[in-house]
């Protein structure tokens, strides 16, 4: 199979040759090989993305109480339709029977579904270890809020078949050290996230082995010391990455600004997406925050409480778009944040992009609306396959 597009990084035609599943080759075509008014036709050809924390999309909710394996691979076909190629589901706080069963269900799924096992890269595990503090806990429920349990954390392990990939916590807890060198040792990622940790537990969970932040900047308290507070103490850590929610509402643009001069390339994109994500505007009744509302601008509230979000209702591909046309990266230095970038962090084959030998999990786009600042998915190839294709 052979794909003529526009190289989402220089912006030239290219033809990306695909066999047996993976990148064979891709040629540079000159004018001989495209005239100028087939170029122009053409879409942009970028990596498939990499999502590190999706708590549910297109009315399927990964925290529901009863969620099965059939609700699992019908979301994993949903994401598609966002360039979505690898994601983790994000188990969130709950009661111990209710976490079990979402991560036999996704393991369920990814048995039971070659598509499913392919998307599913792993799970994210959000709590129950988190700060049980107002405002970092967020829409967290208190009354499952508790300290980190190896035991019970290797019970759900075990349930998902050894899936959990991505563990945050709060390292305020005593004990939180020996958890995380526990994960570690199982080859699980620890992120710091809804905390309200001290610079030096900070430092011992580092220390411990923690490798990243959860949506920095969120899930903190509305006020805080001028310094020192947990904000600092993460931006300073050089060994840990930090992924940022960028749809326009969770962080000002001056936030995102400084953590990306701050980290980098160590900086991911997530969407952090709810249940909601993906369905029309409206009133909604969620069983986390009650009524909430989804504007038409994309943004989602407490229905009582218009100035407090009820979570992420967009997807990455809004996020690679504002943080364009806002001027703070460029298209392709922010593509890479939501998919080479997460890839390697993670150590996925799919980190090696648009190159010959990578996994040909390849998204077509289109820049859309004034200016061009808007993006739409045109059709997704995952493993040398066509799993999406724009009606």
């Amino acid at each position: 199979m052979n794909i003529d597009a526009l190289h989402y990084r220089t912006g030239e035609p290219v033809r990306v040759h695909v066999e047996d599943g993976a990148i064979a080759a891709i040629e540079a075509l000159g004018i001989r090989e495209l005239p100028l008014e087939e170029r122009e036709g053409l879409p942009i050809v970028a990596p498939g993305l990499v999502d590190l924390q999706i708590n549910g999309y297109g009315g399927y909710d990964f925290n529901h109480p009863a969620l099965g394996a059939e609700d699992v691979k019908k979301a994993v076909r949903a994401v598609w339709r966002e360039g979505v190629t690898g994601f983790y589901p994000t188990v969130i706080t709950g009661a111990p029977y209710t976490i079990l069963g979402a991560m036999r269900a996704i393991a369920r799924a990814c048995e039971e579904d070659e598509a499913s096992a392919a998307t599913i890269k792993g799970i994210h595990l959000e709590g129950p270890f988190l700060s049980p503090e107002d405002g970092p806990r967020g829409a967290h429920a208190l009354e499952h809020i508790r300290p980190p349990d190896t035991a019970l954390f290797d019970q759900w392990q075990e349930a998902s078949g050894g899936r959990i990939s991505i563990v945050t916590l709060s390292p305020e807890w005593e004990g939180s050290a020996e958890f995380i060198r526990h994960c570690v040792r199982r080859g699980v990622t620890v992120s710091i996230g809804h905390t309200s940790a001290d610079a030096a537990q900070i430092a011992g969970a580092v220390a411990a082995g923690a490798r990243l932040s959860t949506h920095l900047g969120n899930g903190a308290h509305a006020m805080l010391p001028r310094h020192p507070n947990y904000l600092w103490a993460q931006l300073a850590a050089d060994e840990l990455w930090c992924t940022l929610i960028a749809d326009g509402f969770h962080l000002p643009d001056e936030v995102l600004k400084v953590a990306m001069k701050v980290k980098g390339r160590r900086v991911l994109l997530v969407s952090d997406a709810v249940a909601l994500a993906g369905l029309a505007p409206g009133s909604y009744d969620t069983p986390v925050g009650g009524r909430v509302v989804l504007t038409p601008a994309g943004r989602l509230h407490l229905a009582g409480e218009p100035g407090l979000l009820a979570g992420s209702a967009q997807m990455l591909l809004r996020h690679i778009a504002r943080l364009s046309a806002a001027g703070l990266a460029s298209l392709p230095d922010a593509w890479d944040m939501a998919s080479v970038h997460p890839a390697g962090f993670m150590a996925l084959p799919v980190a090696a992009g648009l190159a010959a030998g990578a996994p040909a999990d390849l998204a077509l786009i289109r820049r859309t609306g004034p200016g061009g600042g808007g993006l739409a998915l045109t059709a997704l190839c995952q493993a040398g396959g066509w799993v999406y294709r724009r009606e």
